[in-house]
């Protein structure tokens, strides 16, 4: 296990990465393998999430000891770690300015500290967290409290509400819906509880197979799917959520929030001209088009497509690639919005929705309906996709 580096009062490496998440340490190991051999990671945490599970947390499937590692553990071989923050970036100067006072300048900066949880775009909604009757699972301490909650429901009404907006791979917030569901089948209590699915946008994935499936089972487990939905706020001691300015009452409520990205980013000039403050960066190279050693992948991108954890096996590549074209002069590749969404439909069987930003189908296994759900597929993604993540990914090997 690595330790974090003591943070320099001001240093210049080749390429800084800021962000110590699955884009960060994955996009940090592919360009060490490719041959860089200055990379640090900036990233103030030092425990590490692998933040797919967290749905399964908050579905009764896994612990938070199951995704958690130190980060000294999961730094790519060869890559230096600084465990502090960012607090601004000044792109023409190709300055990074630290919370510990330092400040490190580069040849390359990649961006990708995430997004963060917009409590303010819902009023009501970090209060009512804070109660045992509302959860999330984008939180690790509120994943847990998501499944105590759904778990000891034994009637009443569930109201799980899908924001709009930029809520990263958010049809994978159906995880507890449909393993709370078979849990209440299992214990006896499924026909004491209603259930409501509100669903901001008007479908719940970019893929129309794997959409259609889920509306259908969604109305064959008597689930109320709701399009259309905006959450507007929550009042936590009333535990009413308004829609359409209509109060409709919860006795669990379950939130996939929207999020945006770190102040800093809007601070620095980096922004798009988004509400959720975004990294504005073409889509197509990931790299920004005011300030071309600037490069973004991630839910801090602004990339038109949905964010999601396994969209990163195609951005990781393209960073790599156009940061290498960049400095050749040769033509850099391009990301066609490749996502990906993991859904469980019951207890152990899972679909999986591959698709690009126009919502063409992209399967990894083209002789394979992984839209159908499958046990295999399901078994996949919860036991062995996080060995190959810790293992593999984080070590840049995509």
């Amino acid at each position: 296990m690595s330790s974090s580096t003591p943070v320099p009062a001001r240093a210049h490496h080749d390429v800084v990465v800021v962000g110590g998440g699955n884009a960060g340490l994955s996009i940090a190991g592919r360009l060490r393998r490719d041959g860089a051999r200055d990379v640090v990671v900036v990233e103030p945490e030092r425990v590490h999430h692998y933040r797919p599970m967290l749905s399964y947390v908050a579905g009764g499937q896994a612990t938070l000891a199951e995704l958690r590692r130190p980060q000294g553990s999961v730094t790519p071989d060869g890559v230096r770690w600084y465990a502090d923050a960012v607090t601004r970036v000044d792109p023409r100067r190709r300055l990074v300015h630290l919370a510990g006072g330092g400040e490190l300048t580069y040849s390359d900066l990649v961006l990708c500290p995430g997004s963060r949880v917009d409590w303010d775009a819902v009023p009501g909604a970090e209060a009512a967290v804070a109660t045992p009757h509302a959860a999330t699972s984008y939180l690790p301490d509120s994943a847990v409290d998501t499944w105590e909650m759904l778990s000891g429901l034994t009637s009443g009404r569930a109201v799980f509400v899908l924001a709009g907006g930029h809520v990263p791979c958010s049809p994978v917030a159906l995880k507890p819906l449909f393993l709370a569901l078979a849990h209440w089948r299992r214990t006896g209590v499924r026909d004491a509880i209603e259930v409501e699915l509100l669903v901001e946008g008007s479908r719940i994935v970019a893929l129309d197979d794997a959409d259609a499936r889920l509306r259908t089972t969604a109305a064959e487990q008597g689930v109320t799917v709701r399009f259309g939905a905006a959450v507007t706020a929550v009042d936590p001691e009333a535990r009413t959520v308004v829609v359409a300015g209509e109060s409709l009452a919860y006795d669990a409520l379950y939130l996939a929030p929207p999020h945006r990205a770190p102040a800093w980013i809007a601070e620095s000039g980096l922004a798009g001209p988004g509400a959720s403050g975004l990294l504005d960066v073409d889509p197509h190279t990931l790299q920004h088009p005011e300030h071309p050693r600037v490069w973004g992948l991630g839910d801090v991108a602004d990339l038109a497509t949905l964010p999601s954890g396994g969209a990163l096996r195609k951005q990781v590549p393209v960073v790599a690639d156009n940061i290498a074209a960049r400095r050749r002069g040769r033509a850099m590749t391009r990301y066609d919005g490749y996502s990906i969404a993991p859904v469980t439909t019951s207890r152990h069987h899972l679909l999986l929705a591959e698709f690009d930003r126009d919502g063409r189908p992209q399967p990894s296994v083209p002789v394979v309906d992984l839209v159908r759900p499958r046990v295999l597929t399901w078994a996949f993604d919860r036991y062995l996709e996080p060995i190959i993540y810790f293992r593999r990914l984080l070590q840049g090997k995509v």
